[in-house]
Order: C-alpha cells, then structure tokens, then sequence
C-alpha cells in the first residue's frame, strides 16, 4: 500500500479485541517510531509500552474511557525536556519532537493491521504518577494498540483548498 493510501485508511479506533499483539508484529510498530526526523536528531522521547491487563484501573486514571484499556496495550510517549532542540527564540522542539515519533508509531500501526486513537486530553498528573516520571520529563500522547473490533467508518477532513496557503495567508 501505498503512503497515500495508508493515511487515507488510518482511522482513530474506539473498539479492540483482546488479541495479543506478537511481539514481532510490535516490534517494527516501535521501530517506526524510533526512525522519526527529531530536530537536530536528538530523539528527546521514550515510548512506554503499557499491558492493559491487571492495569485497567491505574490506566484509567490516566484517560478514563473503557475503550482506552481495551485493547491489550496501551503507549505512552514523553519528552525528555533537556534533550530537546531549542530555537534560538527559547521556543523547545520536544513536543514537536515526540509528536512526530508518535504518527511515525500510529501509521505503522495502521499499516499491519492494528487499531489506534490518538489521545491528547489526558489527566497530566495521573500520567506522571503512573509512568513515575521524574521532573523534566512530560508525558505527551497516549494510545490504545490492538486489533479493531469492527472498521470504523470514514474520516471526514476538510478541502485541500481550505488548508493550503501560497505565499501568504
């Protein structure tokens, strides 16, 4: 499939089966995730790979809806702060950074089969307790990994012509 295609069938799943994720079909989904373009390189991220079994209460508190744990895994990616690129504006990449590993993980997903929703509105604190994350690491985006229960249906996405600038705005 081509990369078109793939991002034209990636959907945001809200329902998994228990399936195991093997090993061998996990590991090329991290990899992914480690070959994303970081400013200057730095890879200033780390994935969590969370089993959701005998975890579904301390999982919620990170993002409480029932789909969110079932699936067998949940990631997690953060950003180490000070290994973040910073323009020379003060402005630090490692949002950006971890952003980008996480697409890179959620489209390789996507192409093997697997489900995934992009989660963004979790409880930030939670996170840092349940990861046990030290200071100057901040959680960024959480997802469920697993097979889809059914196809969801399709995406709908604004005009091409409502979205692209030439030039100027």
């Amino acid at each position: 499939m081509d990369f078109l295609e793939l991002a034209r069938q990636r959907r945001s799943v809200r329902g998994y089966r228990p399936d195991p994720v093997p090993p061998t079909v996990l590991e090329p989904v991290l990899e992914a995730a480690r070959l994303a373009p970081t400013a200057c390189n730095r890879q200033p991220f780390r994935l969590f790979v969370l089993e959701t079994a005998g975890h579904e209460a301390e999982l919620a508190r990170i993002y409480h809806r029932p789909w969110f744990v079932q699936a067998p895994l949940v990631i997690g990616i953060v950003a180490v702060v000070a290994e973040a690129w910073v323009r020379r504006d003060g402005a630090s990449y490692h949002l950006v950074d971890a952003a980008i590993a996480m697409d890179h993980l959620i489209l390789a997903a996507a192409s093997v089969g697997l489900g995934t929703c992009w989660v963004a509105a979790f409880d930030r604190a939670a996170a840092v307790a349940v990861l046990r994350l030290p200071p100057g690491v901040e959680p960024v985006a959480f997802t469920p990994l697993g097979y889809p229960a059914d196809a969801p249906g399709p995406k709908e996405r604004r005009p091409l012509a409502e979205l692209v600038r030439l030039q100027s705005w």
